[in-house]
């Protein structure tokens, strides 16, 4: 039997590392019938994608790269579509794979479907339901163009159902006849692969930082909602500055250029007042694995990313999220992650309660059993054949 071909699209960084679970199964359980091709549209300039990256990680290095680079939406999205259409007519595939919810997805989506190559959305059916944010217009019209959904939980597969798809179609499955499966998430998957590897790989990055496990905070703030608003910024950042004298722990803040930057040029106090700061260390970014062990060996999260949402629930850390909704609402309702904005009061009293309930939290397996990606790439031979 020829094997079949996968063509995988990404379009930053998080989404490399969300297709490396694919890969990784690909190369260790499906090498005999499965041919990968990884599209990079180059949606994100990052420097940290060199060559050191792919091989540190073990992912797949992608065979193609688009290099759209930042632009309006549409005008990004359309390059995209267009050079996503040139390659899926060269390359033939059997099937498309995306993920999450950025404008590659979109224009992965549009691109394959109008050709009728059948696509597969890796992370279907999460809604912030808030239209005013691009990614849930991307998730929603993603899905809706897709064969094959996976889920990565029970709340995601209702929202699914909730938009008329069907869990009982039978096979074959096509864009006006698709498949939906609760799969667990395959950053489970990584989290799992990817925090042994951090042990080993970097095991002296945080006596180099300082830091000892359980006692400090890790803080990310990347989202232009927070860090292109000065008063919202202003507000997270002064009541961080207050609960770290307050508790004498560490905040770790791994800022941004671009936030630093800003800081500097128009509230230079403020930078000023947290770089003098005895229990706040900013950082600069750091790597996926150091990041990886930041999470898994801090006391608590404060962010607004979605995606360390979740790795602090793998992880077993209580969670802060500094915007007003959630696509992953399993964990609000599980008690173990709160919505706090950037209310200075929200903050601090989540932050006092988790603070002090010590291990009376419990994260349940919402994210399935670490084997996602297997279950996926086997549903997808299914129906290929």
């Amino acid at each position: 039997m020829s094997r079949k071909k996968l063509l995988n699209i990404v379009g930053a960084r998080p989404q490399i590392i969300k297709a490396s679970a694919i890969s990784r199964a690909i190369r260790l359980h499906f090498a005999e019938t499965i041919n990968e091709v990884m599209v990079h549209t180059g949606q994100h300039y990052d420097k940290e994608l060199s060559e050191v990256f792919f091989d540190e990680l073990e992912i797949h290095k992608p065979d193609f790269n688009l290099s759209v680079g930042s632009a309006n939406h549409g005008r990004q999205t359309a390059m995209m579509i267009s050079g996503l259409e040139e390659i899926l007519l060269e390359e033939n595939p059997d099937v498309v794979l995306l993920y999450g919810d950025t404008n590659s997805t979109l224009a992965g989506a549009i691109a394959a479907s109008k050709l009728h190559f059948p696509v597969v959305h890796i992370e279907a059916g999460l809604r912030s339901f808030n239209k005013m944010m691009p990614e849930e217009l991307n998730r929603i019209m993603s899905d809706h163009a897709s064969t094959m959904l996976f889920a990565p939980t029970n709340t995601a597969f209702r929202n699914l159902m909730n938009e008329g798809f069907r869990p009982d179609n039978s096979p074959p499955y096509t864009i006006d006849n698709p498949r939906i499966f609760l799969t667990g998430d395959i950053m489970y998957d990584n989290s799992l692969f990817f925090a042994g590897l951090a042990e080993t790989k970097k095991a002296s990055f945080l006596e180099q930082m300082s830091l000892e496990k359980g006692k400090f905070i890790l803080v990310t703030i990347h989202r232009d909602t927070n860090t292109d608003n000065f008063e919202r910024l202003e507000n997270i950042l002064t009541t961080l500055k207050s609960l770290s004298e307050e508790f004498t722990i560490t905040f770790v803040l791994p800022l941004h250029p671009r936030t630093v930057n800003s800081l500097r040029k128009d509230h230079s106090h403020l930078l000023d007042e947290l770089s003098g700061a005895r229990y706040i260390k900013i950082i600069a970014p750091v790597s996926f694995l150091e990041m990886t062990l930041l999470e898994k060996t801090c006391r608590m999260i404060i962010t607004d990313s979605g995606g360390v949402q979740k790795e602090s629930h793998f992880f077993g850390k209580p969670c802060l999220v500094l915007r007003k909704e959630t696509e992953w609402t399993e964990l609000v309702t599980n008690g173990t992650t709160a919505l706090v904005d950037a209310d200075p009061e929200r903050i601090r009293s989540q932050f006092v309660k988790y603070f002090n309930c010590g291990t009376d939290l419990s994260f349940p397996t919402f994210y399935g059993d670490g084997k996602a990606a297997e279950f996926i790439l086997g549903e997808i031979l299914e129906m290929i054949g």
